[in-house]
């Protein structure tokens, strides 16, 4: 039996996946509303298709506690926020159930870490823990690689890494994680495991960096960044990404910090790339006020954010460029300005409301901040407003950044 650890947006997606291919699985979460909503058939997020799947692993009876199981293997999808001071990660979440694991496992089980963690923590955080218990249970790593939007794709296609100490361990796991996965299961030990995922998302985390720093640049200079991308990336060797508002999710924002925190003096352009994607939301605010003051804008309450979530078509909020920018604004002692999303169904921010229509019709100014199949879609409804697009995902004229 597997028990998955965390039912939020990795863990969940992850146990109904292993539950429909063949494998007996209990999920765990302590949050009792998450579970009573299972319990009874509600999904707790938005994911394309993620309803079928869920249906489908009800039928080969996956079950939903909020107590930890005896089984074979453990696998702990939590939290790993960052501490916003030293920059390092906070491993309270993973100690906690590893800690609550042991309790109730057996001497030959295996506690797999898919939560995102920077090199070292299970030999520095989690062996101390299991030695101390005295259980001879088998730790690794097996870093979840999906994405919200297609987390059922990616889940099944992209390729995974498991971080074991021995190779028997590692070969049980490939076998687990080969019944859902199509995509190379790559086996390797737990440090470079765990150094192989921050690193992808640091990656991803400077490449954005660069064009955000290349929007800045050729605003300050008169020129349209989007033609000088174009441009470059005529050259069969250079993919310069598109610039945005900033970066979002519980990944590429926030993975890097890792390695800024653990090896400081050491991770320069890391850092440097963590500061210029954190800075797009504020600098978003300077180029509304410079069209507002362009335009003889004047009332601010007539200004509105297109977009609450950090990227296209999902609801997930985690470190979302709006929220970023609402917060800078609050530092500022300044106003909050209108906010609507048609993904975020409740209300989680000041002056937010729930209609296309509504949004439109208390705005003259609006700041595309995501990109949404409905904004694409009715851009129509727009013609009349003043448009600042963020994501230039929209047809025709507007400001960029």
């Amino acid at each position: 039996m597997i028990n998955v650890i965390g039912l939020g947006y990795i863990g969940l997606p992850t146990a109904l996946m292993l539950a429909v291919s063949g494998n007996t699985v209990v999920g765990t979460d302590k949050n009792e509303n998450v579970v009573n909503s299972l319990k009874n058939n509600r999904l707790t997020f938005q994911e394309k298709g993620l309803n079928e799947l869920f249906s489908r692993a009800v039928e080969n009876g996956i079950q939903f506690t909020e107590e930890y199981m005896e089984a074979d293997v453990y696998i702990i999808s939590v939290p790993t926020p960052y501490d916003k001071v030293s920059k390092k990660v906070d491993t309270g979440y993973i100690e906690a159930a590893v800690h609550s694991v042991l309790k109730v496992c057996r001497e030959d089980s295996v506690i797999v870490v898919e939560s995102t963690i920077s090199p070292g923590v299970i030999d520095k955080n989690i062996r101390p823990i299991v030695n101390e218990a005295g259980k001879a249970v088998k730790l690794a790593h097996a870093p979840e690689r999906i994405i919200p939007g297609a987390m059922l794709y990616e889940l099944e296609h992209n390729s995974r890494t498991i971080g074991a100490d021995d190779r028997e361990t590692g070969e049980k796991l490939k076998e687990i994680y080969g019944s859902f996965c199509k995509g190379e299961i790559v086996l390797t030990d737990i440090r470079s495991a765990e150094m192989s995922k921050v690193v992808e998302n640091t990656f991803r985390d400077i490449n954005i960096a660069f064009a955000n720093e290349l929007a800045k640049i050729c605003r300050s200079d008169d020129l349209d960044v989007y033609e000088i991308i174009r441009i470059a990336n005529k050259h069969p060797r250079v993919n310069i990404l598109s610039p945005g508002p900033g970066v979002g999710g519980h990944c590429i924002s926030v993975d890097p910090w890792f390695l800024v925190g653990d090896y400081p003096g050491l991770a320069n352009i890391i850092l440097a790339a963590r500061k210029i994607n954190d800075s797009m939301p504020e600098f978003v605010l300077e180029r509304i006020r410079e069209i507002m003051e362009l335009r003889g804008i004047n009332d601010i309450s007539r200004v509105g954010l297109y977009g609450i979530t950090y990227k296209e078509n999902v609801d997930d909020v985690r470190e979302s460029p709006t929220l970023q920018l609402l917060e800078c604004m609050k530092k500022h002692l300044a106003s909050p300005l209108l906010c609507y999303d048609p993904m975020v169904k409740e209300s989680i921010v000041e002056r937010q409301v729930f209609s296309l229509d509504e949004f439109l019709e208390k705005t003259d100014f609006v700041v595309i901040m995501v990109g949404h199949n409905e904004i694409i879609e009715y851009s129509d409804k727009l013609k009349d407003k003043i448009v600042l697009d963020t994501r230039r995902c929209l047809p025709g004229d507007a400001y960029h950044l």
